[in-house]
């Protein structure tokens, strides 16, 4: 095994939550860092060299899986995606959990919260008639949904957003950005046919899924590792149509003949 040269190596001094849901503190470690590395190979280091029981979430270590998200220096980020080469050699780094979500133990947290959260969402409804395969869409329609389903539900919009992070009695009434724009999707999609199932997605977001308690910060938008525009391109839109659909009395209007003539 080859060995970096000297003058990429250096110690670095680090400060990593040790605990679990009855309490805990920050650990101070000196572990060596290596040029190329990331965060991620620095936990490994730890758990070879100094503390084998500490506890990490984590997959592939290329992005992708959404595991590893921790809080460095207070912000939330992928572990495996924040280089070394982003902090100064002489300055601490502080490794906490993800501070919306329960503690497990260390850096793992109970994100069960969003499984919940996904499973109150209506799946995807396909037209009726139409069998696997035989759907056409509009490439423009692609590639709006298609930014969405970039989302690898590593959960750091969950875990920043204030709504939720704040108020921990807003969690009952509130999805959280990562499943309103789960329903966003939706409900833009144009093969989505949740109507004939009686389903109302833009109804549903706005008084069982708490689309009213975004106040458009975008602090999900400047976390997301996949760089998706949650609150432009999701959030604004659907409280723009919520908004016609509450108080536009010609949509209103048109809704109401809609549903005369379907009952009809």
């Amino acid at each position: 095994m080859t060995t970096a040269p000297e003058s990429t190596r250096y110690d670095a001094h680090f400060r990593v939550w040790r605990g679990d849901a009855e309490g805990g503190g920050l650990a101070d470690f000196t572990v060596e860092v290596n040029e190329g590395e990331v965060v991620l190979d620095i936990v490994h280091r730890l758990q070879a060299t100094q503390a084998p029981d500490l506890a990490v979430r984590w997959n592939c270590k290329a992005g992708k899986c959404g595991s590893c998200s921790a809080e460095i220096n207070g912000r939330p980020r992928l572990l495996c995606m924040t280089r070394m080469s982003q902090f100064e050699r002489d300055e601490t780094i502080t490794l906490t959990p993800l501070r919306t979500f329960p503690v497990m133990r260390d850096l793992v947290t109970d994100v069960g919260f969003n499984y919940a959260k996904a499973r109150e969402i209506p799946s995807f409804v396909p037209p009726e008639g139409l069998g696997p395969g035989e759907y056409r869409m509009q490439q423009v329609d692609v590639e709006r949904s298609q930014e969405f389903r970039k989302c690898i539900e590593c959960f750091l919009c969950q875990n920043v957003c204030h709504v939720v992070r704040d108020h921990e009695e807003n969690k009952e009434a509130f999805a959280g950005p990562r499943f309103l724009m789960r329903m966003a999707e939706l409900d833009m999609h144009p093969l989505d046919d949740a109507e004939r199932e009686g389903l109302d997605r833009q109804r549903s977001l706005q008084e069982e899924h708490g689309l009213g308690f975004c106040n458009i910060t975008k602090c999900c938008t400047e976390v997301c590792p996949e760089g998706i525009r949650i609150t432009d391109n999701a959030l604004i839109p659907m409280k723009e149509r919520a908004v016609d659909r509450k108080y536009d009395p010609l949509v209103w209007l048109g809704s109401k003949i809609r549903r005369r003539r379907s009952s009809d």
